[in-house]
């Protein structure tokens, strides 16, 4: 397989999973699937095998001590191109399982931030944490106030 190929594959590996998150979180088959961490191991073995296969010297010495040109030089090249994106890839997956679990421990809405992590993993890991704050700022209170009162007019019920 060569490094185009390796690079297809691997982007339409991930689409599944993504796909359960987004479209069926709640489905038994999904929570099922993202328990695992095997979706990560045939990534990380291409991560791997990309790695070992497109570090030089030269590239290894530049990147011990990065400087924007040197990462600009070593990404030109396709086998560190794949490698890089393998990487997002992977990590993207990664971060968006774990909103994905968030949400489902939380009941926090998730969606949007799994539809930003695919795209753009930093955004969706910040719409995720501002999500959880705003529902925990301004509902959570609420719901809490209202379930305090609930428990007060009960507990004077029996009394």
């Amino acid at each position: 397989m060569n490094i185009t190929q390796l690079f297809n594959v691997a982007n339409l590996f991930v689409l599944p999973f993504w796909a359960l998150m987004i479209l069926l979180p709640n489905w038994k088959v999904t929570r099922r699937i993202m328990e695992s961490h095997l979706p990560f191991v045939p990534l990380a073995g291409a991560y791997l095998y990309l790695f070992i296969n497109s570090i030089t010297p030269e590239n290894a010495q530049a990147l011990s001590n990065p400087q924007l040109a040197d990462i600009a030089r070593f990404f030109a090249d396709e086998k560190a191109a794949a490698t890089g994106w393998i990487h997002f890839l992977v990590m993207d997956l990664f971060v968006g399982r774990w909103i994905y679990w968030q949400g489902q421990k939380t009941g926090i809405w998730t969606i949007h931030s799994l539809a930003l992590c695919l795209f753009a993993g930093p955004l969706g890991v910040l719409s995720h944490i501002l999500t959880y704050w705003t529902t925990k700022t301004f509902f959570s209170s609420s719901e809490e106030k209202a379930a305090t009162v609930v428990d007060k007019v009960i507990s004077s019920s029996n009394t």
